[in-house]
């Protein structure tokens, strides 16, 4: 009997009430089916004094997920997408994304579609797109402090964020670089279109396989975003005396102190995405957040 999990933000009715059908639908024709709160990798936020978190990412598969099922259809808005790649990338488990919220850049397909996007599943019309991921890892000495897996961007900034910070970075064998600004954002091509395009970054499509640096409110104007091979791993190590706050894809996070250095390095589990239909990336862009718009000039006032 295949199996075929369901990840659900449960704290929208719609999703809950959508989530009901499509159990229903894949049960009739003998599907197994694996329902999971998409809470489960939805990290949160430590606890400033007792912000260890020794567990590896892996702890965020949920019970009853495994590398045998045949897909995860996700329910939800783009956070809950973000937590869904956490439960099912380290299981390489793909990924059908159904919006229930509102934006929904990361979605594959919308709920007046559904019963078409089951009948394509249930038919095998169905490719799989693959987006790199990071590995966070806040160290102090060589013991792992905290750990999480990242589709989007981490961000590193003190509090509050309009406070000026000093970094010290080390991409790969390069020479460490300084740089002074309200803080960071090292993202994935994934995440170039979020946290770091506000922040001035270039989009990047998702098939380039680069990470991209970029500062927030740099104090110099040599400071801009960097992209560089996403084979370089990079080490931070906080050059400023209070504690930094950390935030990774915008629902998970730690405080960094002064003895602590953040690891980041290209995860060796993708996330994988269905794709019911060819992805053109531009057109997203261009649906999405208004790329690429033609330009009509406005008509001369008489």
């Amino acid at each position: 009997m295949p199996t075929v999990g369901l990840i659900v933000n449960d704290g929208k009715e719609q999703a809950v009430e959508t989530a009901c059908k499509v159990q229903t639908r894949l049960e009739q024709v003998g599907y197994q089916v694996v329902r999971a709160n998409s809470s489960g990798g939805m990290v949160g936020f430590a606890n400033p004094d007792q912000h260890m978190r020794m567990l590896g990412y892996n702890a965020c598969v949920p019970e009853g997920f495994d590398a045998s099922m045949a897909l995860a259809f996700v329910l939800g808005g783009d956070g809950t997408v973000l937590s869904a790649a956490r439960q099912t990338a380290p299981i390489q488990v793909p990924i059908l994304t159904i919006n229930t919220g509102h934006l929904g850049f990361l979605a594959e397909a919308y709920l007046a579609d559904l019963e078409r996007v089951i009948d394509q599943v249930l038919s095998n019309q169905w490719s799989i797109e693959q987006r790199s991921t990071l590995v966070v890892t806040v160290l102090r000495g060589e013991q792992r402090r905290w750990e999480v897996l990242s589709l989007n961007e981490m961000a590193l900034h003190r509090e509050p964020l309009t406070s000026m910070c000093h970094f010290e970075i080390a991409i790969g064998r390069h020479a460490p670089v300084d740089i002074s600004a309200d803080g960071l954002i090292l993202s994935t091509p994934t995440g170039s279109t979020a946290y770091a395009l506000s922040a001035g970054g270039p989009v990047i499509t998702p098939d380039c396989p680069v990470l991209q640096l970029t500062p927030i409110a740099p104090h110099s104007l040599a400071s801009r975003a960097l992209v560089f091979s996403d084979h370089e791993p990079v080490t931070i190590f906080p050059a400023t005396p209070e504690r930094l706050m950390m935030v990774v894809d915008g629902s998970a996070g730690c405080y960094v102190w002064p003895e602590d250095r953040v690891l980041i390095r290209r995860s060796s589990h993708p996330v994988r995405f269905v794709r019911l239909a060819d992805h053109e990336f531009f057109q997203v862009l261009r649906n999405k957040l208004g790329w690429g718009l033609p330009h009509v000039a406005k008509p001369d006032k008489q």
